[in-house]
Parts: structure tokens; sequence; C-alpha cells
């Protein structure tokens, strides 16, 4: 599924226009990023739970020089589902 379908199945079931499930879908989307940004959680009960992750520094490299390099450490979004997606994932 993506976004347009996503919009497409909620406006369907809600009545709402496509339009309007556009904006609503779109202002969500980026509540949980202005969340993460600030380091935050966004916990949707049964859902899931979008967190900001730390990757460690490390070392690498170059493929093409074959020279050690140092990746920096970095902050990635990373999503927990909850207990009531999981269960409906497992039937």
């Amino acid at each position: 599924m993506n976004k347009n379908e996503l919009i497409n199945k909620v406006a369907e079931k809600t009545g709402i226009s496509k339009k309007e499930t556009e904006s609503v879908i779109n202002e969500a989307l980026d509540q949980v990023m202005d969340t993460l940004s600030k380091g935050e959680k966004a916990q949707f009960v049964g859902f899931g739970t979008f967190e900001v992750r730390q990757r460690a520094s490390r070392t690498g490299r170059n493929p093409q020089t074959g020279e050690t390099i140092t990746i920096p450490s970095t902050s990635v979004p990373g999503f927990r589902a909850g207990n009531k997606f999981k269960d409906a994932v497992k039937k």
C-alpha cells in the first residue's frame, strides 16, 4: 500500500473527501516527524511507537581506495510495533 492507496481507503471508509483526507494524513505524518525531530517518542497504543535511535560511530572502508574511514554517529528513526499490530500480522 502506498500513500495514495491509504488516502483512497480512508476517504472511502469515512466518507470524507480525498482532498480533506490527504490533508489530515499529511498533517499526522508531519506531526510524527516534528515530534521525532525534537528527540521525543510518538506512541500510538495498540499500533506502535516511533522513536529516535542512536547509531554509534564505527570504522568502515572506502571501497574505491581501501582506506579505513570513521563513520560518525547518527540519529535514525525507528519503529516498534504494538501488541495489537503484532497480533494482526500473525493471523
